[in-house]
């Protein structure tokens, strides 16, 4: 039963997106270190003098010196890649926005880097704060505008890739006012820094006993030595922009091969024809050829929403890739004419059709993908109400409904009074969704203490109802939690915001057990355990799930109401 999350954590830690966001975490660090220094100019030059000391105390101990610039480089090294390897940039405007600030650090930083750290690798230069800013702000201004550009990119390209990185997280949504201040506050406190440094030192430098003590050759070095560390900066920045020149004539001489080495047929079999060269992916020449293509992910091979079913002889296609073939054996489909759009690069003409046909808007005709859906840690409960087709057979059917709505809204009033969301009401049932701004642990105890809460108030309800009911309406309840998507489901005028998955699934089935099982509520290991309650606080059962070869370790509760006291037991024990 963990075969798959194993698998899934393999295969995402070989990804190379992976590395360079972890690459770039690092990098982003650097970058808050030294913009914290920089805001340091609005004390004191002073200040920032001091704080320097500790800022390369840390970023020049050597360790640490070395996973710095391995990861400058293999950030660098990945974005160089990126540009090579990416045929198509119409997914957003952001991602390419991304990409081109990233390409442009290097070529502006090169100067400041050759100065400041070869200068005293090489010469002994002791450039600091009071040099910088007065080469800045007396001796070429022009530099000064530069660095700003320099600081503004850095610090867009960082704050880009931190929210792609974040997005997802349950966190995200209850942090993003507090990472929109600090990514204003930040770059805005540092440039004032710099402003008031610059300018301290602007006036200072008309002294000359200051200039004797800032600006000899130990801390600026001679003419000569600083022509010799321009050359260097020009010749690698030349050699950088060289390289980019290479990356994108292997680009060119790429897609001529392609088309000398031919071109394939890919129909659609709607009618609809294209001829690309090959190596292009499937997804690939659909945006090519502006063919509408359903692809939530964005053909990342995060989702399988791109697939497409070969007609014909699929024994020459090419080999599904790892990631591919995991995707495809996590939504059960072991049919090899199923294959993914985003990672099917065929060689020869090809056949098929869409199995997710994706939104049109007639007016148009241009496709739109359905609001794109966010992955998310949420907990589940699925609630019935019991006996309710006996109910309606005795009763006046505005009765029926007046009963059912009483029934709902106490469950909604007991989900609501945790922090959950009432999700979707479906006949005399409701599905909600716990964590959509909380952790997985405290989603958990919440799904627990809202069952402990729907027994307490359908028990109110029991009271208020007891003269028109022969028996008390009685429920089930089915709680599992585990990494969905939410996002808008629908069509056009008819869009619900909800969530789907396994884990939902899996709520659903426990929901139903509780029939069989004779028992109130059913609550998967998994929450169980994540909830931090005591092992031996519920009966433990495996069951077997529909849909699922494994049994599922699932803890039956007998009395929902106890619930909510082994979540407060657990809370004081974590306490």
């Amino acid at each position: 039963m963990a075969t798959a999350p194993i698998q899934m954590s393999v295969v995402r830690a070989t990804g190379m997106r992976q590395v360079r966001l972890i690459c770039g975490i690092i990098l982003f660090a650097y970058v808050v270190s030294h913009f914290l220094n920089h805001a340091l100019g609005n004390i004191s030059v002073e200040a920032m003098e001091a704080g320097v000391i500790y800022h390369t105390l840390f970023w020049q101990f050597l360790p640490v010196s070395i996973v710095f610039y391995a990861a400058a480089l293999t950030h660098m090294s990945l974005g160089i890649y990126a540009l090579y390897q990416r045929r198509q940039f119409r997914w957003r405007a952001i991602e390419p926005l991304q990409l081109v600030l990233g390409l442009s650090i290097p070529a502006l930083v090169m100067g400041h880097v050759i100065g400041v750290r070869l200068g005293y690798t090489l010469y002994g230069h002791e450039k600091l704060y009071p040099q910088e800013l007065y080469l800045f702000f007396v001796v070429a201004p022009g530099v000064l505008w530069q660095m700003t550009i320099l600081l503004l990119i850095a610090w867009v390209h960082g704050c880009i890739g931190i929210y792609f990185w974040l997005r997802l997280k349950p966190f995200f949504p209850r942090a993003a006012p507090y990472l929109l201040a600090a990514a204003v506050l930040v770059p805005t406190l540092s440039l004032l820094g710099i402003y008031q440094g610059g300018r301290s030192i602007e006036i200072e430098s008309d002294d000359r006993d200051w200039r004797t003590q800032n600006l000899g050759r130990r801390q600026v070095g001679t003419v000569a030595e600083n022509n010799t560390l321009d050359r260097i900066a020009g010749g690698l920045t030349m050699g950088y922009f060289g390289l980019l020149g290479l990356v994108l004539a292997a680009r060119g001489v790429r897609a001529w091969r392609e088309r000398r080495g031919g071109m394939i047929a890919l129909s659609y079999g709607n009618g609809k024809t294209v001829r690309v060269p090959k190596g292009l992916s499937v997804l690939e020449a659909s945006l090519r050829h502006n063919v509408p293509h359903a692809s939530v992910c964005g053909g990342r091979a995060r989702c399988s929403t791109c697939r497409i079913r070969v007609i014909g002889d699929h024994d020459a296609l090419p080999t599904p890739s790892q990631r591919e073939a995991f995707v495809l054996t996590r939504v059960g489909t072991a049919d090899p004419s199923i294959r993914l759009a985003c990672q099917l690069r065929p060689t020869s003409d090809l056949s098929f059709f869409q199995l997710f046909t994706p939104h049109m808007h007639a007016t148009d005709g241009a496709s739109t993908s359905a609001a794109i859906g966010q992955e998310r840690y949420l907990v589940s409960l699925f609630v019935d109400m019991r006996g309710s087709t006996q109910l309606a057979e005795k009763r006046l059917p505005f009765d029926t409904v007046f009963i059912v709505n009483r029934f709902l809204g106490a469950v909604s009033q007991a989900v609501i009074e945790n922090d959950g969301q009432p999700n979707q009401f479906v006949g005399d049932g409701m599905l909600a969704l716990f964590g959509l701004s909380a952790d997985p642990q405290t989603a958990c105890r919440q799904a627990l203490k809202a069952a402990s809460g729907i027994a307490a108030h359908i028990d109110q309800l029991n009271e208020l109802l007891s003269h028109d009911l022969r028996q008390p309406i009685r429920f089930g309840i089915g709680i599992h939690g585990g990494e969905v998507i939410i996002g808008d489901i629908g069509y056009r005028d008819h869009v619900v915001f909800t969530a789907l998955g396994d884990a939902v699934n899996v709520a659903a089935r426990l929901q139903d057990m509780t029939k069989t099982l004779a028992c109130e509520a059913v609550v998967s290991e998994e929450v169980h355990h994540t909830a931090g309650l005591a092992d031996d606080a519920l009966p433990h059962q495996e069951v077997a799930i529909r849909g699922r070869d494994e049994p599922l370790a699932v803890r039956v509760v007998a009395d929902a109401r106890e619930l909510a006291a082994l979540v407060e037991s657990s809370e004081r024990v974590a306490a």
